[in-house]
């Protein structure tokens, strides 16, 4: 089975491609430079995904995937959400972005956040669905590790010591929103199967 993923960032393609293990053929815009990828002028997660998901099914045949995701900070009550890829500017950095984190963070006692991802489902222009990840964690006060992108070297899953940037692909790819997500989207294209 074909999926087009809705996006032109690599990282996040290379990510899916290892989510979905060769059960799928994976394409994303690089293959399709003339399509436009919808603005995400929606207020939440599951309206973003579905805007690029049914925006991208227009113009292309077959099933197409979009996600959007981000990372959730209590003390900043939700913050950045739905602005994570751009919170330390339009044109910004993954550093950039951190920084501007633990700027606003500060010595803030309470450092729990969460990512959340949640994907849309859409072929022909219209949805077929959305579904969402999440994993609870905290932020640390500095960044630690190489590895990820965006968030990752700040982010420290609920129950490990390391934080996604410093974690192997494989056990970030096991306990990941991202990954959660994928399960379910799995479980929705076993029933668009049958």
């Amino acid at each position: 089975m074909k999926l087009l993923l809705a996006t032109r960032n690599p990282h996040k393609t290379r990510e899916f491609r290892e989510l979905l293990l060769d059960q799928f053929e994976i394409a994303d815009l690089g293959s399709y430079p003339k399509v436009k990828l919808a603005e995400e002028t929606g207020t939440t997660f599951e309206q973003n995904a579905t805007l690029k998901a049914v925006g991208v099914s227009t113009a292309v045949d077959g099933l197409v995937i979009a996600d959007d995701s981000g990372l959730e900070v209590d003390a900043l009550n939700g913050a950045p959400g739905i602005y994570s890829a751009r919170y330390g500017g339009v044109k910004t950095s993954d550093a950039a972005n951190i920084a501007k984190l633990l700027r606003e963070l500060g010595n803030a006692p309470n450092r729990s956040a969460r990512f959340r991802c949640v994907i849309a489902l859409a072929r022909a222009g219209k949805a077929l669905g959305t579904l969402e990840g999440v994993v609870e964690g905290r932020i640390l006060d500095q960044p630690r590790g190489k590895g990820g992108f965006g968030y990752d070297p700040v982010f420290q899953p609920t129950g490990f010591e390391e934080t996604f940037a410093e974690m192997v692909p494989q056990l970030k790819n096991r306990i990941s929103h991202r990954a959660k997500a994928v399960a379910a989207l799995l479980e929705k294209l076993r029933e668009i199967r049958d």
